[in-house]
């Protein structure tokens, strides 16, 4: 396909969530729209191929979602997970848009199921996808075909020519030729820089060799070092990002959500000398199981090792790769290549700290440890019931928050102050306007989706006036 004399009114860099909605929503506005996706058809759609629910505002229970989630509950759960790091405007923009936003999704092809058992307590909060996000990608991309958008595959955007406040042309390599279009408008979604293994080493330090990548490896931040290198505002610390505890026999790359470990609440976690480094039991997991990414990552050699008796085998997502499994702490131990004596005492001492009382699995229980430092605070149940199940953790991260600056309407800012005229950005490109630190479950697709529509109708709207 040639595409060097088309006249396009925009091209979308990206080919996942925020980059489908804002093409979509620029077609339906009568804009003539090319998508360029750096990756195969086969691995189309980015980080979003891995999701599989949206957090969802709602002010009474809505089809699949159950309770009531109001905008300050959201809100607050936003602030609690950030420590406060967050554009209040841009948060309550896209959580206002969430519920819009779930009618839309449905107008364009995206079915939605009742949460599953196990998935994190989601059922007030999270909208579940059928099919997960590799069926949300597929909706989308037939209806942006029905819409007359052109798409791309494998044309890795190299350069956004900028001359004062406008781009002038995007350069990319499709085929392995050298092309260039002059659009009228660009909307950005190509993710973060995760995939770039150096980017992150240079963030991190030599510990992030260790990391895995659960997203897509084309992710490698090559349009937001382009539009930074060009004096766009940089939003986000380099080492912030979305990163999750998975489990340590995933692959380096694209391993996606099926090798997250929902387990911790009910386990007790230890590091290489077989001792516990935080409250497992801190609070809801939706809420805090984006932490333990960091938190392994400070562990030596960025390891972590989950414990847990068979009690509580059953009250989690069935893992990708099944746990090890012993009759006894000691063995469980050595297939771990952990010290027998220093694990044993280790879960002793825990046991010990143990307190009777009800235990809720899928709410605050306050069932908690006392006398041991760190505390478990909920779900503490004594390791006393064999067999023992033990899963290695390693570092998993799924996007970056170093992004570009952008206002409420998606507008990407520069340096100087003021915008770009016809630059926007949507995803995880610019999520780091919203996270300034950790992350809430679903949260990556609302970001996606309402600053994606916002992108895609005010580029169309400049594109075509």
């Amino acid at each position: 396909m040639s595409v060097i004399n088309k006249n396009y009114d925009l091209v979308v860099v990206g080919g996942g969530n925020a980059a489908l909605c804002a093409a979509i929503t620029a077609a339906e506005q009568g804009a003539r729209v090319l998508i360029l996706e750096g990756a195969p058809k086969t691995y189309r759609g980015g980080n979003s191929r891995h999701t599989r629910n949206f957090r969802c505002m709602h002010n009474s229970p809505m089809e699949v979602l159950t309770g009531r989630y109001d905008e300050e509950e959201y809100f607050q759960d936003l602030l609690k997970v950030t420590k406060g790091k967050t554009d209040e405007t841009l948060a309550r923009l896209a959580i206002r848009g969430t519920e819009g936003s779930y009618r839309w999704m449905q107008k364009h092809g995206v079915h939605f199921q009742p949460s599953l058992s196990g998935t994190l307590s989601l059922s007030r909060t999270n909208a579940f996808f059928m099919g997960g996000g590799k069926s949300l990608v597929n909706a989308y991309y037939r209806v942006a075909e029905s819409l007359g958008v052109d798409v791309l595959y494998e044309a890795e955007v190299t350069h956004l020519e900028r001359q004062d406040n406008v781009i002038v042309s995007v350069e990319f390599i499709y085929n392995d030729c050298r092309e260039q279009l002059t659009p009228k408008a660009v909307v950005v979604a190509s993710g973060g820089f995760q995939a770039d293994l150096d980017w992150l080493a240079r963030a991190w330090g030599p510990a992030a060799q260790n990391f895995l990548i659960r997203g897509t490896p084309y992710n490698r931040g090559v349009v937001l070092r382009d539009l930074l290198d060009q004096g766009t505002e940089q939003v986000g610390d380099p080492t912030q990002c979305h990163a999750v505890a998975i489990d340590g026999r995933a692959p380096k790359f694209d391993g996606g959500i099926v090798t997250r470990l929902d387990c911790v609440p009910f386990s007790i976690v230890v590091n290489e000398k077989a001792e516990r480094f935080y409250d497992e039991g801190e609070d809801v997991w939706p809420k805090r199981y984006a932490i333990w990414g960091r938190l392994v990552a400070a562990q030596s050699n960025q390891v972590g090792h989950v414990i847990i008796d068979s009690k509580s085998i059953n009250l989690f997502m069935p893992s990708v790769f099944p746990p090890l499994k012993a009759d006894s702490i000691e063995e469980l131990a050595l297939k771990m290549d952990l010290d027998p004596g220093a694990l044993r005492k280790t879960v002793d001492e825990f046991n010990n700290a143990c307190r009777g009382g009800d235990f809720h699995p899928t709410e605050l229980d306050g069932l908690a440890t006392k006398g041991i430092a760190p505390a478990k605070t909920n779900w503490a149940r004594p390791l006393d019931s064999p067999p023992y199940y033990g899963y290695s953790l390693r570092t998993g991260v799924t996007f970056t928050y170093l992004g570009l600056k952008v206002d409420d309407r998606a507008k990407v800012q520069t340096k100087q102050g003021g915008s770009l005229d016809n630059l926007w950005a949507a995803g995880e490109i610019m999520a780091g306007s919203i996270l300034g630190e950790g992350y809430l479950a679903g949260f990556g697709m609302t970001i996606g989706t309402v600053f994606g529509r916002i992108a895609g109708e005010e580029a169309a709207r400049y594109a075509t006036n």
